[in-house]
Formats: structure tokens, sequence, C-alpha cells
């Protein structure tokens, strides 16, 4: 599913600053994996290469057998509305859209007949356990309710890839145990690929494979011990 070789990324400023030096990865279909390390470790560099967010300075980026280092910003964005999909920390929900709506933007975007993106959106949401939270705009939601519909709208494309950004670094540690649950059971259900960036050992431990970097280079990696609860 990725495969990153030699891989570098370095921004350009008053000071040039290397964020990823030499990474070489690889992660199979279908794997639960969670990557951690400290602030200016590189993670969310290494997860925007992974969804074609950016482009690396150097080295190959393949996802799907696609190199997506040599895809243009516009062959990048096609990528990203069937490959990959994202949830963030924040949500990122349009606050005057309501829950069926919000869920139904990338399917919009991409084009789906209107009759087809209402038979999406209601199985994702019965999926994410949000069928009754339908017309609900996000203000009116929990927390851990507007991540669910941040999930289903990752979910309502039917991606192969999931990208997850600290999924549960707003939520309380029983709305985060849901979350996790949740991605478990998509992980399990649908054998979608997770890589998700945590600074969060309990979280990390939903996950079968753990990634550390540190200094913009993988500093172990290797299996979760009692991983994929």
């Amino acid at each position: 599913m990725l495969k990153l070789q030699d891989v570098f990324k370095t921004y350009e400023g008053k000071a040039e600053v290397t964020a990823l030096s030499g990474i070489n990865l690889t992660i199979g279909a279908g794997e639960m994996v969670a990557i951690m390390g400290p602030s200016g470790s590189g993670k969310s560099t290494l997860l925007n290469l992974m969804g074609g967010l950016d482009v690396p300075t150097s080295g190959q980026v393949m996802v799907g057998g696609k190199d997506l280092a040599k895809e243009s910003e516009k062959g990048r964005s096609l990528f990203r509305r069937s490959k990959v999909s994202y949830i963030f920390q924040a949500y990122h929900l349009m606050p005057t859209l309501r829950v069926s709506q919000n869920v139904a933007l990338p399917l919009h975007l991409a084009g789906v007949p209107a009759g087809e993106i209402a038979q999406k959106v209601a199985r994702v949401l019965r999926e994410v356990g949000l069928d009754g939270r339908t017309n609900h705009l996000p203000d009116e939601l929990s927390g851990g309710e507007r991540q669910r519909v941040a999930i289903a709208r990752a979910l309502v494309t039917d991606a192969p890839l999931l990208l997850a950004d600290e999924p549960t670094g707003n939520l309380d540690t029983a709305r985060g145990e849901e979350i996790l649950s949740l991605l478990r059971s998509i992980h399990r259900e649908r054998g979608t690929t997770i890589v998700m960036i945590t600074h969060d050992h309990h979280a990390a431990s939903a996950c079968e494979r753990l990634i550390r970097l540190r200094d913009g280079k993988v500093e172990d990696d290797g299996a979760v011990a009692g991983g994929g609860r």
C-alpha cells in the first residue's frame, strides 16, 4: 500500500530545516499503524507526504503503486479524492452544514449522483452510530459525536487509506476510547489501511504496529505488545 524510499523533506527559509532525513518505510495493505515521536520529529510531514498533501524534496512516495512525488498538484488532488481520506484532531466540520451535509461533501466534490450520495451517507452514519443525528449542526453535538461525523466523512468515499492526525487529542478518556474502538472496528470490518499520528501511548496500543520518529528518521519500528485490542 505505502512505500517510502530515501525520502528527504527540506524547508527553505532564513535557515534550512530538514524535516525528514532518509526515511525508508513500507506499510502493507490492511495494516493499522501508529506513528509517535517528539514535537519536530517529522510526524505531520510524513503523514502529509503519504496523503499527497505535500511532495518530498527527494525520494519516492509510493501509494497504491503511484509515486506521488512525481504527480502534479492536480494529479495528487484527484488521487486524494478516491484513494485517501483524513481524520483531524480539530474535526474540520463546516459549522453551517448539518451532519448529513458534512458527510456528503467529498461525494459532491467527486460528482457522485445525488441518489447514490444519500444512500452512502445513510450507510456510513449507521456505521458510526449517528443515524439519529442526521439533521444536527456540529455545535449541537458532543466532541465525540463530532469526531464520529469526521470519521463518517472520511469513510464515505470508501478510500482504502485512512490517515488520522491525533484523532483522540481533543477528547476525554471515555470519548477517546469510543473513537479508538470505532477505528479498530473499521480496520477489522473494512480492511482499511489506517495510519495514525498520536502522542498517546494508549491510543497507539490500539494499533498493531508502532513507528517511532526522532529528528526526521525512523528510530524504531515494531509490533505493539497487545496491540489491536
